[in-house]
């Protein structure tokens, strides 16, 4: 009878390497070409905004700029022309910034407290209710923008920031509301009706209970408002007014004059500018975006 080796049972496991298949190397060799694809048009983009002009003149696409200069991002982000203002897209960056920051705030504070009352307090007609909103998060936008501009223009609000702010907050409402609505179905339902044994209201059960466990969600929530608002277009562009224009309005119009030279580094820079604060949150918030969904941003 054979006898086990003990320096057998001490030794580390080693796990056999992996064959480079013909199936194994179709993959990486299509993910390779997906990033390629991908990155592509943003190697073609910081390449330009670091050339002189003429340089992009020589039709060299591709090619690594002989003399780097970073004056297109300076022109891009001071001085860049939109018609007879020549205040650069920082101008945009900081509408933006006050529209996108009231506007998160707000819809992820009414979307918790939809989702904290339907999934705990259940009023009557609650499950309509629900519903209702789950049609607002799928209609397009399109659709309601003329009968939301009489309605503004009706409050004195059209063209103005809170006009655009109550825009991007009632937008976002639906989808916010499902997101804490299914989060907070994940919790046991003892937990909240302890706190009712214990006297909590419905405030207080909100503030000191629901919402110090709501930070994974809560960062999801934020990601995708602070993204969404801030690559949108057609709400800024009606809704906004002429002195609120966002970033991403105020850079059409940038790219799109067409008095003088068009002026290609400097329109990249613009461009990359303003894909900067979506790009940052992605990179830095990404493993959070995708812990907060795991914890419950799609049970219930």
């Amino acid at each position: 009878m054979s006898t086990l080796d003990p320096a057998a049972l001490t030794r580390p496991h080693r796990r056999k390497p992996k064959r480079m298949t013909p199936a194994r190397l179709g993959v990486y060799g299509f993910l390779i070409i997906s990033a390629l694809f991908f990155l592509l048009p943003l190697y073609v983009m910081l390449i330009t905004s670091v050339k002189p002009m003429a340089e992009i003149r020589l039709g060299n696409l591709l090619a690594w700029p002989a003399h780097l200069t970073l004056e297109p991002w300076s022109v891009a982000w001071q001085s860049a022309c939109t018609g007879l203002d020549c205040n650069g897209i920082r101008v945009g960056f900081w509408n933006s910034v006050r529209i996108v920051v009231p506007s998160t705030v707000l819809s992820i504070l009414i979307g918790a407290v939809n989702g904290y009352a339907l999934s705990f307090w259940r009023p009557r007609g609650a499950g309509w209710l629900f519903g209702v909103l789950l049609m607002g998060a799928f209609i397009p936008v399109q659709v309601m923008v003329y009968p939301l501009v009489r309605v503004l223009a009706s409050v004195h609000l059209f063209s103005s920031l809170p006009g655009i702010v109550a825009i991007h907050t009632i937008f976002g409402m639906p989808i916010m509301t499902l997101l804490f609505r299914n989060y907070y179905a994940s919790i046991p339902l003892e937990l909240f009706k302890a706190a009712r044994i214990d006297g909590g209201g419905f405030w207080r059960i909100f503030i000191q209970l629901m919402l110090p466990m709501s930070t994974p969600i809560i960062v999801v929530a934020v990601i995708m408002q602070v993204t969404g608002i801030w690559n949108d277009f057609i709400l800024g562009l009606v809704f906004a007014g002429t002195k609120n224009l966002p970033m991403t309005v105020q850079l059409n119009n940038i790219i799109n004059t067409t008095t003088g030279e068009r002026l290609y580094n400097v329109n990249m820079a613009a461009t990359i500018l303003t894909s900067m604060v979506p790009l940052a949150i992605y990179f830095i918030s990404g493993r959070w975006f995708v812990r907060g969904i795991a914890s419950g941003a799609v049970k219930g």
